[in-house]
């Protein structure tokens, strides 16, 4: 009985992602708005030895969404002092102009690198 696990990694002839890869990618950046890293994770887990398209824009959303949340909570600090309350109101808005950024990205088919991002996961 073997337990070998299927690692193909799911490449197209041309080299591009396919439309689902697109699909799964676009949604797992704008999940980030609304469920912060979780969507992102939990592609992550599922598709890193399957797909290197998925699993790359799945890392990137995931370390710019704990980027995000340490931002939220040194400004949550920082509301102790009334100045965190304008920081925690510019991390919400660049936390969704960037994922529409990163989406509308990958639903062409391209990479996307968030700026202002901890790369916490290689």
């Amino acid at each position: 009985m073997s337990t070998e696990k299927n690692t193909e990694i799911t490449v197209s002839p041309d080299g591009l992602p396919s439309n689902d890869d697109k699909n799964i990618a676009t949604i797992t950046h704008l999940g980030g708005i609304v469920f912060s890293f979780f969507p992102a994770f939990i592609v992550w887990v599922l598709k890193k030895d399957d797909n290197e398209y998925i699993a790359s824009q799945a890392k990137e959303a995931l370390n710019f969404q704990i980027s995000v949340l340490l931002a939220q909570f040194i400004a949550g600090i920082l509301a102790l002092i009334l100045i965190g309350f304008l920081f925690m109101f510019i991390i919400w808005l660049l936390n969704i102009v960037l994922c529409i950024i990163a989406a509308i990205s990958t639903s062409k088919g391209e990479t996307y690198r968030y700026p202002f991002t901890l790369r916490l996961i290689n």
